[in-house]
């Protein structure tokens, strides 16, 4: 497919700037004409230097200043808390806002998005991952013609065509400003004077002007006078200098400024410093208490001590759509790496990390069917870096590995509701990588889980031979086990590739059959209720719209029950398509509102664009083949990320193709095609403010007759009309 450019998209996603820029004005000239003159442009220099600041800066100039180079905007992607390989392509993917549920490499479909767009890539914290980043900006560079990449990092790409700008450290007056400045964000009252001028220029000076050294001493000097830290500092130097053998004395003045602090704390901070470097990313005060605490560090005592390492500029707090949580810089981290290490405990933590992030995980599957279903899919989202490392700890030791199966699978609903299919499958297919692991029932479970959800997920990716492969061995596996709860895990996944493959018979029959088992079993879930709708799918497409619009208004009363949106939104659709069926857009279309403001909420790209299909037809029913069409644009491209086309079904594709007759005969061939091209266009929120704009607001004609009368929805002319219509 050609790529096109993104017309009325964001353009970009750099953070807001908090503070004013400090100095580095012929550093910022110079990165300024480096990026006129090459493709790609990499800023070194040692850890804590200002190399973040200096891109943000330049990609902010350069996204205010060369609109039509990067037409399709500037790009920030933070790579620091990325530690598996696989995923490098999928976080550049998710920092660009592609979501792509194929079983395409996720490098083929950054290429593919990029290939034909103009913009800039900020690339900041890819060391512990050079080689990769290396080879994919190589591969990136020479498919997307309108590239072009900044990077900051510890030591260049070493890429042909790579320009890089060494950073040093700031000049003496720029360092002084730079630290006056962070003084009075804390005390506004602060002045430089006479009696303190030539105490913080020598402060400045030994600490070699690093900004992130310069941060540190700010901190100190909230609570100490500056000739009190100079004298410190003087007490500190002996002992700390040096570091590795040979290393630059630049690597050696972080060393001393972040090891000067570490020694200014008490022995109770550099313990939780050292423990607390075992999380990636941010985490929460209840997980440092569960992680850091033990008989040498109270828990109660935790909460103290994160407040002294905030105050010492150690940690930083920050608001998150789940709530507050706290982050260490990356240098910093690493350096209390190093004594965790040092002091043996480093294996043991990560174990503790990883218990808190499975336990945690199991408290939000238990949580998704409830209420708070938007907060736990707003805590997993935050949390995702640390449950990467969980699973990578997991999957680490063999006799672990029914650990990473189990939180593999834990995790269905975050992979399938969330909009993750590709990561999702990434992991599950880790997990199961290992032969069956020993024989004890926890451990088989665990695996049964993985099995079922692997075939759920690959069942939505259109990958059926895989799925179908691993619900077999679940149930089969389930069987011999005697776990009825798995077995009807599998049959319920196996009726849904009956479902999408048309075949609506054996579809009913599987579906009935693990709701009968889910009953048995005494599970309630937002899986078994969406059994239920999946049956209601199946008895629609074959004509029972009474049966399935009964089953489904079961599924909403119990979702409205327990606070339950996302099986919600599927049942929505079945009534919404029920509706439409007995002449009654008004109605459809109140439902199919609902249920495409869920799916978008919850990024669940499946839901969302089977929604937006049919609204579509329902729009052509309200008398706007010109909307409709629209709308048929904007989600033909979801599909490539969902998977194969409608999963390849003649029934689900019905709407799309009656919606296309029927805005095709109102609008002609020209005037649908520049439609469906205005569709292609809009972001994807864009066009659900567009989708949930009724017939009033858009001023639409007189309705037009009912599309294909009673019947015309699932009819089996119709399905099969739709299926050979599949490109």
């Amino acid at each position: 497919m050609r790529h096109r450019p993104l017309r009325n998209r964001t353009r970009g996603n750099l953070p807001s700037e908090l503070g004013r820029f400090v100095g580095r004005g012929v550093e910022l000239a110079g990165l300024g004409r480096l990026l006129e003159s090459s493709r790609l442009v990499t800023v070194t220099g040692v850890g804590g230097v200002g190399k973040s600041r200096l891109v943000l800066e330049a990609a902010r100039a350069a996204a205010e200043g060369r609109q039509e180079r990067y037409c399709d905007g500037v790009w920030l992607i933070e790579l620091d808390s990325v530690r598996d390989p696989a995923l490098l392509e999928l976080t550049l993917a998710e920092a660009l806002g592609l979501t792509d549920h194929t079983t395409r490499p996720p490098r083929a479909v950054l290429a593919g998005h990029l290939a034909e767009r103009r913009l800039l890539l900020v690339l900041d914290g890819f060391e512990q991952l050079v080689e990769e980043t290396a080879a994919l900006v190589r591969e990136l560079l020479r498919r997307s013609p309108g590239l072009r990449v900044l990077a900051a990092g510890r030591r260049p790409l070493d890429l042909d065509g790579e320009q890089a700008l060494p950073l040093a450290p700031p000049a003496p007056e720029e360092a002084l400003a730079l630290l006056v400045q962070r003084l009075r964000a804390a005390d506004p009252a602060f002045e430089v004077t006479g009696a303190n001028r030539a105490v913080l220029v020598e402060l400045c000076a030994r600490l070699d002007g690093i900004p992130l050294a310069l941060e540190l001493a700010a901190a100190r000097l909230r609570i100490l006078s500056p000739e009190q830290v100079l004298a410190r500092l003087e007490d500190r130097f002996a002992l700390l200098t040096g570091g590795v053998r040979g290393a630059p004395p630049r690597h050696r003045a972080l060393r001393t400024a972040i090891g000067w602090s570490h020694e200014l704390c008490t022995p109770a901070e550099r313990l939780l410093w050292a423990r607390l470097s075992v999380f990636a990313g941010q985490f929460d005060l209840d997980a440092a208490e569960y992680v850091c605490a033990g008989p040498d560090l109270p828990v109660e005592g935790v909460l103290d001590l994160v407040a002294e390492l905030l105050a010492q500029s150690l940690l930083v707090r920050e608001e998150t759509p789940a709530g507050v949580r706290y982050r260490m810089l990356e240098t910093v981290r690493a350096y209390g790496a190093g004594w965790l290490e040092s002091l043996g405990d480093a294996g043991r933590l990560r174990r503790r990390h990883r218990d808190w992030y499975v336990g945690l995980a199991t408290w939000c599957e238990l949580d998704w069917f409830s209420p708070r279903q938007a907060e736990v899919a707003a805590l997993v989202e935050v949390e995702l870096p640390n449950l990467r490392l969980a699973l990578e700890c997991c999957l680490a030791e063999p006799e672990d590995a029914h650990l990473g199966q189990y939180l593999a699978g834990t995790l269905w609903f975050y992979w399938a509701g969330c909009g993750r299919l590709t990561e999702g499958r990434h992991w599950l297919d880790r997990s199961l990588e290992p032969a069956a692991g020993p024989a004890e029932t926890g451990y088989e479970t665990s695996r049964l889980k993985a099995l079922w959800v692997l075939g759920y997920v690959a069942a939505l990716q259109g990958d059926s031979v895989p799925s179908m492969s691993a619900l077999y061995e679940c149930r089969d596996a389930a069987a011999r086990t005697g776990d009825p709860v798995a077995a009807a895990y599998a049959v319920h996944r196996l009726g849904c590739l009956a479902l999408v493959s048309d075949d609506m018979a054996r579809a009913g029959e599987l579906l009935g059959s693990a709701l009968e088992g889910y009953r048995r079993a005494g599970e309630l879930n937002s899986n078994v209720l969406m059994c239920q709708v999946e049956l209601a799918m199946s008895l629609a497409f074959r004509g029972d719209l009474a049966g399935a619009a009964r089953l489904c208004g079961e599924v909403r009363e119990i979702c409205e029950e327990r606070g339950e949106r996302w099986t919600k939104a599927y049942a929505l659709y079945v009534l919404a398509y029920a509706a439409l069926d007995a002449g009654a857009p008004a109605e459809a279309r109140r439902l199919l509102a609902e249920c495409v403001a869920i799916n978008h909420a919850f990024h669940d790209l499946v839901g969302l664009v089977l929604a937006l299909e049919l609204l579509a037809l329902v729009t052509v029913s309200e008398g706007d083949p010109a909307e409709a069409a629209v709308l048929q644009g904007a989600a033909e491209p979801m599909w490539e990320g969902v998977g194969l086309r409608l999963f390849g079904s003649g029934y689900f594709n019905a709407p799309r193709l009656m919606c296309r007759e029927r805005a095709g005969e109102l609008l002609g061939f020209d005037r649908y095609a520049e439609c469906e091209e205005q569709g292609r266009g809009l972001t994807r929120e864009a066009l659900v403010v567009r989708a949930l704009r009724g017939p009033a607001e858009r001023g639409s004609g007189v309705p037009s007759p009912r599309p294909g009368g009673r019947g015309g929805l699932r009819g089996p002319r119709t399905a099969r009309r739709a299926a050979a219509d599949q490109p």
